[in-house]
């Protein structure tokens, strides 16, 4: 893919009614936008991805992959607030001359989604064929979904839903308040935090997967062992393998950004949120998710026009939405080829209105 970098030149305001006093965004595109523009695949990121989508999500996208590039011009930008090149909290801010970390800005998943916004203009790009993102990605696709109900002709939001619960907040909390136990956090240099970002790491990676998946992945060959050795080092990897490639800081702002979700935040509702779409759409839950519990994706179902659910079945939990790539591909081909009837699900749980 091909990494570009775009300036928007001037403030950007945010949500919580501050503002950004300059705005760059590091964004990959990958194909060629063909002459009808009718070829756009945007892909928003997850958590700690970046704007690559071929390096992360290599099993789905890519050069004889199913979203084949030598098909599809693809998009992706790295989120504001994130460590890989759009403006965030080791950036400088221009007023003091100095990085944020700690003073940057808290940043919602609606000021995302109008930065998507921005860039498809400067693109020059009418509208999105598909628009696709999983976990804090949906949130986004969504959310500018929401805000431009033009912008995109199919949408497919996966492991997902329409507003942040107790629970996830709970396990974000319990995040920053590992890395905040971290002392060196507060002392605003770009290494501060970092013991406490390999914790948080844990928890986070926990919340990720499933009982299943860790009982078959890390099961302990040593019948007779003490500890259980295996599953600790693996926690320590995880841990260890993020601190090299990101920031404690950038951590702690995309956590709050994931507890900004709400689509119904001074709309009138989740419900009035959702019948504003107008793209076909695509809710598809995994059926380990401990996150994201499958009955939200269902409970989405209910309340967006012309949706479709699918559901996959994996022992990764959340995660799956980035592994079981064969199941993803094939719930998508029979989206793209449905007349999305409205067939009858169960009783949706979560009643979000209720709230």
């Amino acid at each position: 893919m091909n990494k570009h970098q775009y300036c928007l030149g001037r403030t950007f305001p945010l949500e919580c009614g501050e503002v950004l006093p300059e705005l760059n965004i590091a964004y990959h595109t990958s194909g060629t936008l063909n002459p009808a523009k009718d070829n756009v695949l945007w892909v928003c990121h997850a958590l700690t991805a970046n704007s690559d989508v071929e390096d992360w999500w290599d099993v789905l996208v890519g050069a004889g992959k199913y979203y084949d590039t030598s098909r599809y011009f693809v998009v992706c930008a790295n989120m504001i607030g994130s460590c890989y090149g759009t403006t965030g909290p080791l950036s400088t801010n221009p007023e003091t001359g100095k990085p944020y970390f700690r003073s940057f800005p808290q940043i919602t998943v609606r000021d995302l989604a109008i930065a998507h916004e921005l860039l498809r203009k400067h693109l020059g790009i009418d509208r999105v064929h598909t628009l696709i993102g999983g976990s804090i990605g949906a949130f986004q696709a969504l959310e500018w979904a929401i805000i431009n109900p033009n912008v995109c002709e199919h949408l497919i939001i996966v492991a997902s839903n329409a507003r942040v619960t107790p629970w996830a907040t709970a396990l974000n909390e319990s995040q920053r308040m590992a890395i905040r136990a971290d002392k060196t956090f507060f002392e605003d240099r770009p290494d501060g935090g970092l013991d406490g970002l390999k914790a948080a790491r844990t928890v986070a990676l926990v919340s990720y997967r499933s009982y299943e998946g860790y009982n078959k992945t890390q099961f302990e060959e040593d019948g007779d062992s003490l500890e259980n050795t295996r599953a600790a080092s693996y926690q320590q990897y995880q841990g260890q393998k993020l601190a090299n490639r990101f920031d404690a800081y950038s951590y702690y702002t995309l956590t709050r950004i994931i507890d900004s979700h709400n689509v119904g935040r001074n709309r009138g509702g989740v419900a009035a949120a959702l019948s504003k779409i107008k793209a076909k759409t695509l809710l598809v839950g995994i059926d380990t998710d401990f996150l994201f519990p499958i009955e939200e994706q269902r409970a989405l179902k209910a309340l967006i026009a012309n949706a479709q659910f699918a559901s996959i079945s994996s022992n990764f939990g959340h995660d799956g939405f980035l592994l079981e790539w064969r199941q993803l591909s094939r719930v998508i081909e029979d989206f793209y080829a449905s007349d999305c009837g409205e067939e009858e699900l169960e009783c949706c749980v979560l009643q979000y209105d209720t709230w």
